[in-house]
């Protein structure tokens, strides 16, 4: 092992791939929530070779997230109910926005909101920083209704991603919530109201119990299941999706290797993020970017583009 951070090898494919006016050198980003904002990862990977950085979700001022445990291992993956623990827009700003810009990395920060003018006034907030793109994630309870998820009416749906897009002129990607009965209804409310791109999917709604103590696992009862469980659901949601709309997909859900970032991109995602991976392996990201490259050459794959939902029948 180097002493350094790992970068990816050179490579004679074309990777760089183009999500909703977001230019990335390759398909690949991390999950939100997964990476931080890039720093504590940093001995690990080198931050510029990813397709980019997602960070975790900020709000507008802290909030202080779930009461523990808020983690349970499962089967195949893991449940979390964290609930988007961070210290607000202005700390974002002040410390980790810049740690990316002087390393090169490309940004995007994953927005979240009690109601709809706290989406807007965190992308206000952001407008003047080293910033790429936005993913607003639709899947925060909104006070404004009741604690209703958002991202699960297309009423709340259009009314967000319209407002968010009047905020700002980056690239707005969504992220949806697999937490519904057709995400391709929300995908397409999404993509009307004015999404750049689409991501997909957030966790699933699950839950663990402790047997012997008769008692959930976590603190809030539910959390989100996520890693290679989720995988096939995901695949499904984004093979939907990519029929439904034309804007490009961020593909996400149990992706732990190169095969399963190709799986996600043959189903109709331009680029992929690599979430729970992380924790059981530091390097996951960059290993995948040159996976997906030997792939390509395997397959006389020239550019990376091609492999855009080319899933054969």
């Amino acid at each position: 092992m180097g002493a350094g951070p790992r970068t990816t090898a050179p490579t004679s494919v074309r990777m760089a791939v183009n999500l909703g006016g977001l230019e990335m050198k390759n398909p690949v980003t991390v999950a939100s929530g997964t990476f931080a904002a890039g720093r504590e990862y940093g001995d690990f990977v080198d931050v510029a070779a990813l397709g980019a950085v997602t960070t975790k979700g900020v709000s507008l001022a802290g909030w202080e997230g779930n009461a523990s445990p808020r983690i349970a291992e499962t089967p195949s993956g893991m449940l979390n109910s964290i609930g988007l623990q961070n210290p607000g827009v202005a700390h974002l700003k002040a410390h980790d926005l810049p740690w990316l810009a002087e390393r090169g990395a490309t940004t995007i920060v994953n927005v979240s909101g009690h109601s709809f003018d706290e989406y807007v006034q965190v992308i206000e907030a952001l407008e003047d920083a080293p910033v790429d793109a936005y993913e607003v994630n639709i899947s925060c309870p909104n006070v404004d209704a009741g604690g209703m998820t958002i991202g699960t009416c297309t009423s709340s749906v259009e009314e967000v991603v319209s407002r968010c897009r009047a905020a700002t002129k980056r690239p707005l990607i969504v992220k949806l919530t697999p937490n519904v009965t057709d995400v391709a209804e929300i995908a397409r409310a999404s993509a009307a109201a004015g999404a750049d791109a689409l991501s997909l999917i957030n966790t699933l709604l699950g839950m663990a119990i402790d047997a012997e103590r008769r008692r959930p696992q976590l603190a809030r009862g539910v959390g989100g299941l996520s890693g290679p469980a989720v995988k096939p659901v995901a695949l499904r949601m984004v093979w939907e999706v990519h029929q439904a709309v034309d804007v490009p997909l961020l593909g996400m859900g149990g992706i732990s290797n190169a095969t399963d970032a190709v799986e996600f991109m043959l189903a109709g995602a331009t680029g992929v993020a690599v979430g729970t991976a992380n924790f059981a392996n530091p390097h996951a990201t960059v290993e995948i970017i040159d996976g997906i490259a030997q792939y390509c050459k395997r397959h006389g794959v020239e550019d990376v583009q091609e492999l855009i939902g080319a899933l054969e029948w």
